[in-house]
Order: C-alpha cells, then structure tokens, then sequence
C-alpha cells in the first residue's frame, strides 16, 4: 500500500513540471514514426495524426488536466519557431529553382493563399459559427508558429486552431497526391509547392519523402504563405 502510494505521489511530483508533457509528447512522436514505418508510410496516415491519437488517449487515461499538459508543452513549443526558420538551409540548396519559378511563384501564392483563408470562412458562417470559431479557423493552412499568433491576434481559440491545423494538413497531403497521379503532375518543385501552400508542416514532411526538390519548394509555398497571410488576414478579418 505504501508502495503504490509513494507512485502515485511521485506522479503527482513529475505531473506538475514540464517534464510529463514533453516526455508524452516525445513518447507519441516515437511511436506515431514507428506505426508509420511499419505500415509502409502511407500518404492517408502521417505520422503526426497517430501521434496526436495517442497522446489525446494518453492524457485522458492519466490524471493529468489538458491545460498542465499544455503549460509543460510549451517548451517543445519554443522550438516550432527555430525549426521553421531552419527550412532555409534547403531553400538556399535549391535557390537556381527556385528562381527560375519565381513568377509562377508569385502569381500562384495569393490567390492560394487567399482561397485557403476565404473557403473556409464562408463555409463556417453558412453553417453558423461564432466569431471566435471564424478566427480560429482563418489561419489553419498556415504553419503553427504563425498561426498561433494569428490565432491569438484575433481573438480565436489556439487549441481549436490546433485542431484544425492537424486535419487540413492531412487532408492536404492525401488531396494532393491522389490530385497529381490524376492529373499527371509529375513536375516535383510544383508537387512540392502544393504541398507547402495548402499542408503547412505536414505537406511539407510529405514533400521531403519525394525529393529534396519538392521539400524545398514546400519549404517555400510553407514560409511565403505564413508571411502572407500574417500580414493580411489581421486586417480584412474584420471586414
């Protein structure tokens, strides 16, 4: 009996520091990876979805409160900015392609970047929902650092952001791919763009595993979409 109490005392300890949070946090990651692998790495299963599957059973099973798991989080959270700036390395790699589409680039980015923000808008004021649900759904194909502080920006609910941003990338990377065999598109760096324009982190993860080509093109549809939109969306968002 002692025993068992001393456990639960020491849980008790290590659940109100960060150190739960980010050892589930990094218990899903590895073993959302490993299901993957095991699978094949299917388009329709990334990783990141049966991570976020485990880690939401996980904290409901254990006695842990969502809101101290997400205060311990926000130490792997500080990391999302430095990583998404780290995509630069593969942008500079592929600067001569990147150059060479650049106006196409140009052309393309805000009207998908737009798109992405008014769909989704339009959609949820017909069905009926609140403002707060309009701005945490605005910024959900942009990449979580961004979209966090849009999120906040506007008033919106970042956890409800968060789930949004989860099933848009997956539903981006699967629409993607079964659109490109369909159409035949077989040109990487626009494959990859697609990917980075309309999957954020997830797409962009997708992309790699085709080329480093597509990657770096995710890496940039991913970015200039991010930039876009967080210029932009604070100020119409209202109208």
């Amino acid at each position: 009996m002692n025993g068992t109490s001393e456990v639960f005392s020491a849980f008790a300890g290590v659940a109100g520091s960060p150190m739960l949070s980010v050892g589930l946090s990094l218990a899903a990651f590895l073993i959302g990876h490993a299901v993957c692998v095991v699978l094949g790495k299917p388009v329709w299963l990334p990783a990141i979805l049966v991570s976020a599957v485990f880690l939401s059973l996980a904290i409901v099973a254990l006695p842990i409160n969502y809101s101290v798991y997400r205060e311990g989080a926000n130490w792997l959270m500080a990391l999302l900015g430095p990583a998404t700036v780290a995509l630069g390395v593969p942008l500079f790699q592929q600067m001569h392609h990147i150059r060479q589409m650049s106006w196409p680039i140009l052309v393309v980015l805000p009207v998908g970047a737009m798109l992405a923000v008014v769909y989704t808008l339009v959609i949820a004021w017909a069905l009926g929902a609140t403002p707060q649900v309009l701005a945490s759904l605005a910024p959900k194909s942009v990449t979580a650092p961004i979209a966090i502080g849009i999120t906040e920006e506007l008033g919106g609910s970042v956890s409800l952001m968060m789930g949004a941003l989860l099933l848009t990338g997956v539903i981006a990377t699967i629409s993607v791919d079964m659109l490109a065999a369909r159409l035949r598109v077989s040109d990487e760096r626009i494959m990859g763009f697609a990917l980075g324009l309309n999957g954020h982190a997830i797409g962009t993860v997708r992309a790699f595993e085709i080329s480093a080509t597509a990657g770096a093109f995710a890496s940039l549809g991913m970015s200039l979409t991010g930039l876009f939109t967080a210029l932009l969306l604070p100020l119409l968002f209202p109208f």
